[in-house]
């Protein structure tokens, strides 16, 4: 999404940077470093912007916002999709990483991949379960949904591997783009 934001002239919030305040806030319950990170770009990505809650934390501190909510094909394909690029990037061979395994991953911080894991809900000795990892992000998309049930205009529910999802992206912005599909960066 970074990608097609900036194709379209948009200023990209610096995804490092907000990492670095995703357990400052989230496990506190203190949104305000992320709000006020917000005031620095127009767009934002990912962690912890994908995390439960924050959209209504958002929402309230910048009335009139657009939200866009990314979904796979099914529950299913998202959960690979997690395992297989965390494998890679922090499990031992590819494998799905254990809970030491992302304590000392060096990514953001050591502790930052076993945190985000964690926002699941999952138990200490299975960071991915499979059956709580679904409900959480079902549960999660469920969340957003509802919030937004009343503003069809604040939120694009989105596929982006699915046929004619670019045009309902640029059209929900109310911009013009002469590209067709999105850019592939991280495929998983």
């Amino acid at each position: 999404m970074a990608r097609a934001f900036s194709d379209l002239g948009y200023s990209v919030g610096n995804q490092r940077k907000a990492e670095l305040l995703a357990d400052k806030y989230y496990f506190d319950n203190n949104f305000d470093p992320v709000i006020e990170y917000c005031n620095s770009a127009q767009v934002f990505q990912d962690i912890p912007f994908s995390w439960p809650e924050t959209w209504k934390h958002l929402d309230q501190a910048f009335p009139g916002s657009k939200f866009i909510l990314t979904l796979r094909d099914d529950a299913e394909q998202w959960y690979q999709s997690v395992t297989r690029f965390h494998g890679k990037l922090f499990g031992q061979n590819g494998n799905t990483p254990t809970a030491d395994d992302l304590r000392n991953a060096d990514y953001v911080r050591k502790g930052f991949m076993y945190n985000t894991v964690k926002v699941h809900g999952t138990p200490e000795h299975d960071p991915y379960n499979k059956e709580i990892m679904i409900a959480h992000y079902e549960r999660y998309n469920r969340d957003v949904i509802a919030y937004f049930s009343n503003r069809p205009d604040d939120l694009l529910i989105i596929n982006v591997a699915e046929p004619g999802a670019y045009q309902h992206f640029v059209s929900f912005l109310g911009v013009q783009s002469s590209a067709t599909d999105f850019p592939w960066e991280n495929r998983t």
